[in-house]
């Protein structure tokens, strides 16, 4: 029975930290994935809804139609580097953001991405990025 009790604390454990990695690792992936213009790979974060901004205008879009427009973006404007500026986290932890410099095949835009935690605590799901052109 003492060696049950003890598998199942660290089974437990164990689960917290894998499930704490996974949820920290989805900016880092966002973030590599706009570095390679991926959007099928970035699509696997989406939310049901996603607020996309590109150029001060700015629509709620379904996860299916939020990844037709950024194919599409990013279709026309071939990424050469995207460079981090700032990220972190909000005080409550239920979300994470990265803002940085989108260079691309048309100029460079400041990318902001907001992750946001999931209604079952389980990970984080974009809820909005913006491209917008330095003034």
């Amino acid at each position: 029975m003492k060696k049950l009790y003890k598998s199942a604390i660290l089974i437990t454990i164990l689960t917290f930290f894998l499930n704490a990695g996974a949820k920290a690792q989805a900016l880092e992936d966002m973030v590599n994935y706009v570095r390679n213009g991926d959007v099928p790979s970035m699509s696997k974060y989406f939310d049901k809804i996603v607020t996309i901004t590109l150029n001060s205008n700015q629509s709620a879009y379904s996860s299916t139609q939020a990844e037709m427009i950024l194919k599409d973006f990013f279709a026309k404007n071939v990424v050469k580097e995207f460079v981090v500026m700032q990220n972190g986290t909000a005080p409550n932890k239920d979300s994470r953001y990265a803002i940085g410099n989108l260079n691309t095949s048309n100029g460079t835009y400041q990318l902001y991405i907001l992750l946001k935690l999931s209604k079952d605590g389980t990970s984080f799901l974009l809820h909005e990025i913006r491209f917008e052109r330095p003034r």
